[in-house]
């Protein structure tokens, strides 16, 4: 089993940058998919970015060229690097484990969550 504990949101800007972590405990995400989803209140979560245990990655629409998703194994944390902040981008921002080798894009393929950090960004 894998616990996963996100970091890093908070209060920001139009325009800024913002940078979370997800932490893995229990087993290494090595072993994973990883992905980042996000969920604003009364709507669906939806994704935002994932990385394959290839190394593959892909991104949603609108994130793309915005956000860059990445992984350190040996430190067993995955990251969501946000750049251009707007206010649209305001949601509980959720990390998640796949047991599938390739790039997960669906809530329900993935089989851990976290608890979830909030982004607010402000216009």
């Amino acid at each position: 089993q894998v616990q996963l504990v996100e970091s890093g949101g908070g209060l920001v800007q139009a325009g800024d940058s913002l940078s979370l972590s997800c932490a893995a405990s229990g087993r290494t995400i090595s072993t994973y998919s990883m992905g980042w989803f996000r969920q604003s209140p009364g709507k669906e979560r939806k994704f935002v970015a994932a990385t394959g245990r290839s190394g593959s990655i892909t991104y949603a629409d609108s994130v793309k060229g915005r956000f860059t998703i990445s992984r350190d194994n040996a430190k067993n944390t995955v990251y969501l690097q946000m750049n251009s902040l707007s206010p649209e981008d305001t949601a509980a921002y959720y990390c998640a484990a796949s047991g599938r080798f390739s790039i997960a894009t669906l809530t329900g393929q993935y089989d851990y969550w976290g608890q979830g950090t909030q982004v607010t960004v402000s216009s």
